[in-house]
């Protein structure tokens, strides 16, 4: 008869001591598995609603966003914009957009989503404008969000991103040209009739 404790203390060392002068075998084992110490850890990824930073908001009717930031989670900016949707209270741009238009929001899953994760309060508002700035640039920010003086740094962030992609593209592109233009065959002919010198003869 054999006895299996999964840890060894004081109390169990007692009872085994009682164990000692009789027919009963004692054995310990670890409560930790081999399993449970190769197990793969799941990183612990709070959810995008639960965050603070700078977020849009959809309209489902003419797909532009409205640019914002908290410094609170996402889920209770939502709820603040559709309080005043609800209520008849224009008192955000989003807000206003849905009241004057007549149109629609979805759910928080559908509707809005986190684009830069912002812990430090004094980097909400520079990371705030400059998505502004981004969305207002390629026609996708609402009309009733008016977007503050051009920022001349914004505007040259851009502009330099906008021409490295292109000279990268160029680059790219004429490699392949040069590469596909590569004929083997000429290659190896013009190997095969290559002329070696004479040997010297004495």
């Amino acid at each position: 008869m054999c006895t299996t404790f999964t840890y060894h203390s004081p109390k169990i060392r007692k009872i085994t001591n009682l164990c000692q002068h009789t027919n009963i075998g004692i054995a310990f084992r670890n409560a930790t598995t081999l399993h449970q110490l190769t197990k793969p850890k799941m990183p612990n990824q709070t959810p995008e609603h639960e965050e603070s930073g700078v977020y849009k908001l959809n309209c489902n009717i003419c797909h532009v966003s409205y640019i914002g930031q908290t410094n609170r989670n996402l889920k209770l900016g939502f709820q603040e914009h559709t309080r005043y949707i609800k209520h008849n209270e224009p008192q955000s741009a989003y807000a206003l957009h849905i009241l004057n238009s007549r149109h629609e929001y979805g759910s928080i899953s559908d509707t809005m989503s986190l684009l830069k994760h912002v812990k430090k309060q004094s980097l909400l508002l520079p990371h705030e404008q400059m998505y502004v700035q981004l969305f207002h640039h390629n026609n996708q920010l609402i009309p009733e969000q008016h977007p503050n003086e051009q920022n001349p740094t914004f505007q040259l962030l851009h502009s330099r991103y906008h021409t490295s992609h292109l000279t990268w593209h160029s680059n790219n592109t004429s490699t392949s040209t040069r590469t596909s233009q590569f004929n083997p065959k000429l290659h190896t002919r013009r190997s095969s009739t290559h002329i070696s010198p004479p040997l010297y003869q004495q």
